[in-house]
């Protein structure tokens, strides 16, 4: 279950590492990171209830809140020494965003995804 988020993680620092990551340009910068740790967070997620969908508990989905944003200061902090990038606390911000998001997504999911009086 964590393969997918190592792997994951990688891809955010192979981005992370180069001058200009790829965006479009109808998404700015803070909406690609929100949408770049949603994904993580999802993953972190799953990886920590073993599976989706699944009932998470609150304790799990701020455990994989907390992870996920401690893995983008890890790469704010990367991003130091990036030619051409910085560290930015509002970069963490929508990082931050995007681990609440996928949290709050995972949690609503398995609780309609193991209604028993459906």
């Amino acid at each position: 279950m964590w393969a997918p988020v190592v792997g994951y993680m990688a891809v955010i620092f192979y981005l992370s590492s180069l001058t200009q990551p790829p965006l479009p340009d109808s998404i700015s910068d803070k909406q690609g990171h929100s949408i770049g740790y949603t994904g993580l967070g999802v993953l972190m997620v799953r990886a920590l209830v073993g599976g989706l969908p699944a009932r998470v508990r609150w304790r799990d989905a701020l455990l994989a809140i907390a992870l996920t944003v401690a893995y983008a200061g890890t790469d704010e902090f990367h991003q130091w020494f990036v030619p051409g990038r910085t560290a930015d606390l509002w970069d963490l911000m929508a990082d931050a965003r995007g681990a609440v998001i996928a949290a709050v997504l995972c949690w609503a999911w398995g609780i309609l995804a193991n209604r028993r009086d459906v």
